[in-house]
């Protein structure tokens, strides 16, 4: 439980195509996690927000810097929420710095940790460039979210070229120890979960039905199992 006299901040960390402000601030999630006291840090990722936005790919080969820049200079752990894209950057944090957090909520990703969609991601890149299917619906709803004001198309098509460099597997996972909250819809496609929560030796899962990928952030469900698991309940 937080210490009232020094609540432990939470990290709020958006998917691709999203900000600080347009996942966690306009949702509301951040004035609930200020109604229970709680700190929070904004993290724009690299190609978002208010971050730099290039346009090579090779720049992108690293999203946890800006997570690691955030953390306290003091060494002290922070909760942390992560959505998609963000999700994955957190796990990543995790595994390079063990001690970072002391609970993860991990939202949206479940078996895309570990099998790589090489054509997915294809399909996606075009729809960002504008030369998508119509009739693919994940893709066109990516290249939407690509052209939401303030967003560079051009970087987030970037961010989807770079491969990430750390690999994710079960033998790397093992060093996250930190209890970890695992949230998918079962509408998602990145669904089920059950590899992640099993890879994770301190994590529980959480299936919100009929929610699918995009609106899992704003999901009633999400946002009651997430403050929960916080201990961040509004009083």
């Amino acid at each position: 439980m937080a210490d009232e006299q020094n609540p432990i901040p939470v990290m709020c960390v958006h998917g691709w195509g999203g900000s600080f402000t347009t996942t966690w601030e306009r949702s509301g999630f951040t004035a609930l996690l200020a109604d229970a006291g709680r700190p929070v840090i904004g993290v724009d990722l690299l190609g978002h927000g208010t971050a730099p936005k290039p346009h090579e790919p090779e720049a992108y080969a690293d999203l946890t810097e800006r997570v690691v820049a955030a953390l306290p200079t003091d060494g002290s752990p922070i909760d942390a929420v992560g959505f998609s894209m963000g999700a994955l950057t957190l796990l990543r944090t995790a595994v390079e710095h063990p001690t970072a957090f002391n609970r993860l909520v991990l939202a949206g990703i479940g078996r895309n940790v570990f099998e790589r969609d090489d054509e997915r991601t294809a399909s996606i890149i075009k729809a960002v460039d504008g030369e998508g299917d119509p009739e693919d619906n994940v893709a066109r709803l990516f290249g939407q979210y690509a052209m939401q004001a303030g967003n560079d198309s051009a970087a987030l098509a970037a961010v989807l070229r770079q491969p990430q460099r750390i690999r994710l597997d079960e033998q790397v996972l093992s060093a996250v120890t930190c209890p970890v909250l695992v949230v998918v819809g079962d509408r998602d496609f990145v669904h089920p979960a059950d590899r992640l929560v099993d890879a994770l030796p301190n994590a529980t899962g959480t299936v919100l039905r009929n929610v699918d990928h995009f609106a899992t952030p704003e999901a009633f469900g999400f946002v009651d199992a997430a403050l929960e698991f916080l201990d961040a309940i509004p009083t």
